[in-house]
């Protein structure tokens, strides 16, 4: 059950495309091709808004995140954003630089699978939201540019120095970082950062709705597992999945897996 105050999920989302299907997928397409998907402070605060609703959506069950054109992101809108942040005060700099974060913080939270489809350049913050999906699909013209240092400022911005040395490993994550070099697709599939693909559109639907139409409780607990572990001691990671197995083992998913397997059937997943 989603608990709701007074207000309801909005649907008219007016700084990037954002839909849902009957199946359970929830679709976010950056739509600013003319300038490769380049983030505005008003696409930061409505992703910001929209992860914050998701959860209430109990229809939705997967989360795709794409870019329209020839780009997935290609960060931060320089004249729109880097020009003005330099007439801001300290406090509304870090109101900005919190703003962002969020966006990734709550990608993290999300308890529903996000699949990024890199269609091209994922650059600064727009590598770090692809960094933030639970899975990527890259496209032959896809590639990853962590470019902070490259425009004087920390390669460790919205949880980059977090995430990706647990992605790639600390050494190759440092190297990224610090030297802001652009990788390419085949490159960013050797090392971990996604999954090469000859047909994006494609493999994002086969994906995303294999992720849909699975056992929902199952798979967010999942996410929510390998979020938390990350700086858990081993003993307490497995005190933790003890206590997820023994209620998931109570779920109507897992009583219907058994009923199906009796039956030599299909699971009907429900979700519960």
């Amino acid at each position: 059950m989603a608990f709701r105050g007074s207000t309801n999920p909005r649907d008219d989302w007016k700084h990037f495309q954002f839909s849902t299907s009957h199946d359970g997928i929830a679709s976010i397409v950056l739509s600013r091709p003319e300038k490769l998907n380049a983030l505005t402070f008003e696409v930061y605060a409505d992703l910001r808004d929209l992860l914050v609703e998701i959860p209430l959506r109990e229809e939705v069950r997967v989360l795709t995140i794409t870019g329209e054109g020839r780009g997935f992101c290609s960060g931060g809108d320089v004249r729109e954003i880097i020009g003005a942040l330099q007439e801001m005060s300290s406090k509304d700099l870090f109101e900005f630089t919190r703003m962002t974060g969020a966006v990734v913080q709550r990608m993290r939270e999300l308890p529903i699978p996000i699949v990024a489809g890199v269609n091209g350049v994922a650059a600064g913050a727009g590598a770090v939201i692809a960094l933030a999906a639970d899975l990527r699909l890259l496209a032959h013209e896809a590639s990853f540019h962590f470019l902070f240092t490259r425009v004087g400022l920390a390669g460790a911005d919205m949880g980059a120095a977090y995430l990706l040395p647990r992605v790639v490993g600390l050494g190759r994550a440092t190297e990224l970082l610090l030297l802001g070099e652009r990788v390419e697709a085949q490159e960013a599939e050797r090392i971990g950062l996604g999954r090469l693909t000859e047909d994006l559109p494609t493999e994002l639907e086969t994906v995303s709705r294999a992720l849909s139409t699975g056992p929902a409780w199952a798979l967010g607990a999942t996410k929510s597992l390998l979020t938390r572990e990350l700086d858990m001691s081993l003993a307490a990671a497995i005190e933790l999945e003890a206590w997820t197995q023994a209620l998931l083992m109570k779920s109507d998913d897992h009583r219907e897996f058994y009923r199906a397997f009796v039956e030599k059937q299909d699971p009907a997943w429900r979700g519960k």
